[in-house]
């Protein structure tokens, strides 16, 4: 049976601890903070779950041979990743591009990992052998997953080990022939109180004495110990679907995660203590790859969402014929254009690796040094497009109530193409995209979620092939001397 979504709400139920406002949360799936993201989620595994869905969403375990989700999927040709990608596409349109810790995501990570298991079978046999039966579980049971694998920022310009609290970051307390025992916090734990399970682990560079911060495990949410301290909810201050459309549903949560002495059993340990290896799960496999093909996935399609809610406004406002209006709307074409461009050829341009298709990583890098910068022009121009439209909306639904507002704002919220009650839904969707606190959210979150922009241009230098653009250079200058043009004049005595 292939996972749906009443069966994910039903695993939720386990008893984590969460906190939001000073307070235990108890059911995350009926707290007004996470109930409806909650069932955002659910619809996913419902998609997947239904009869003609079946084919493009998910495939055989070739342990079980039962049905599970694409997402676990180890493509081995161009087709397989073709095939693993339209199913990406298809979940991410289901939430606009706007949960980026959909499951997808780290099962993608985890997934490169395991494409990439010699990394680990050359640093320990029993940590490659975990790694690889954790993968098995998390596939044929499909687990949705979420990570922790920055430190908390506290004093960037210290290593992990030199900072005043010894266990700010997650660190081995101790171990025994049954695990370690962890203590420390980590962030950012996206949809973690959506998941399942949580991947721990760190991608930032480790130092030497960083030993102990050098870890990779993976436990369920309900962990004895782990406390999930959860940021605002957008959710919680969204009321109303006609008023937020996006708050008030897929508002996937962030969280800093608490481990307090938390017992990790060896059979889920991958790495434990190597600040080498450590690195290397990320970039000597395909993980990081994979991982960051899947982001630039789900942001092929919420722009193309932000490219349509552009065109829309300038039809609701009657401007869409001028000609200055179609140049803006022009290059926002291209720009969604040019990532949907980036995605196809990262995978035109993959490679063999081991025996699974890897997608062209310099595109990928590309890719995402430049989408960091596009993100904020693009909302930018969504804001010039629409000017006042956005902004000049009834403070609720409850101005519809009374019908003294209401014929005013019949008066008021005209459209040649919309009624008043149409263009101010369409509006309040549009600033729920742009402008409301969950849109900065998002800004800031497609910002940095790959890391600082001098991280991804850093890893746009090193897999970009300067040989190739080099010997260009070469080539040309090695059609031509100074010798061939002039004639040396002979040194006077």
């Amino acid at each position: 049976m292939v996972k749906n979504g009443s069966q994910h709400i039903g695993q939720l139920r386990d008893g984590r601890e969460v906190y939001i406002d000073g307070k235990p949360v108890g059911d995350v799936t009926t707290h007004p903070a996470f109930r409806n993201s909650i069932r955002s989620y659910a619809s996913l595994y419902d998609f997947q779950a239904r009869p003609e869905n079946l084919e493009a969403m998910t495939f055989a375990s070739p342990d079980t041979g039962d049905r599970v989700s694409r997402i676990w999927q180890l493509p081995t040709s161009y087709g397989e990743l073709v095939q693993r990608r339209e199913m990406l596409e298809a979940w991410s349109e289901l939430h606009y591009g706007f949960m980026g810790r959909s499951p997808d995501h780290v099962a993608s990570c985890l997934s490169g990992m395991v494409m990439g298991i010699d990394v680990f079978e050359q640093y320990d046999t029993q940590r490659a052998g975990a790694l690889r039966d954790y993968y098995k579980y998390a596939r044929d049971n499909d687990l949705f997953l979420t990570y922790v694998i920055v430190n908390p920022q506290a004093n960037q310009s210290k290593a992990a080990h030199e900072q005043e609290d010894k266990y700010l970051a997650v660190g081995i307390v101790d171990q025994d022939h049954e695990g370690i025992t962890v203590r420390g916090a980590k962030m950012l734990a996206t949809s973690g109180i959506m998941a399942n399970e949580v991947f721990c682990s760190c991608i930032q560079p480790l130092k030497a004495g960083d030993e102990m911060y050098a870890l990779s495990f993976a436990i369920p949410m309900n962990s004895k110990g782990l406390r999930v301290l959860s940021r605002k909810s957008y959710e919680a201050n969204a009321t109303s679907v006609f008023d937020n459309p996006l708050a008030s549903r897929f508002d996937e949560n962030d969280a800093v995660l608490y481990f307090d002495d938390v017992k990790v059993p060896w059979e889920r340990i991958f790495v434990a203590g190597d600040t080498a290896v450590c690195a290397k799960q990320f970039h000597a496999t395909p993980a990081h790859s994979y991982q960051n093909y899947q982001c630039q996935v789900r942001l092929m399609v919420k722009l193309r969402f932000l490219v349509g809610i552009a065109l829309r406004i300038t039809e609701v406002n009657g401007t869409n014929a001028f000609p200055q209006v179609r140049e803006t709307l022009g290059q926002l074409a291209a720009e969604a254009a040019m990532v949907e461009a980036w995605v196809h050829g990262m995978e035109a341009k993959g490679h063999m690796e081991k025996g699974y298709y890897v997608p062209d990583r310099s595109l990928l890098y590309g890719s995402q040094v430049l989408t960091q910068q596009l993100y904020t022009k693009v909302l930018s121009t969504l804001r010039e497009l629409a000017g006042g439209g956005m902004i000049m909306l009834p403070s609720s639904i409850h101005d519809f109530e009374n019908p003294m507002l209401a014929s005013i704002i019949e008066k008021t919220q005209k459209s040649p193409v919309a009624d008043a009650e149409e263009r101010v839904k369409f509006f309040k969707l549009a600033w729920d995209a742009v402008g409301s606190e969950f849109a900065s959210r998002h800004n800031q979150y497609e910002m940095f979620y790959a890391g600082a922009t001098f991280v991804t241009k850093g890893h746009a230098y090193r897999t970009y092939d300067w040989q190739k653009a080099t010997r260009l250079v070469d080539k040309l200058l090695g059609t031509y001397a100074l010798s061939d043009e002039i004639v040396r004049q002979p040194v006077a005595a």
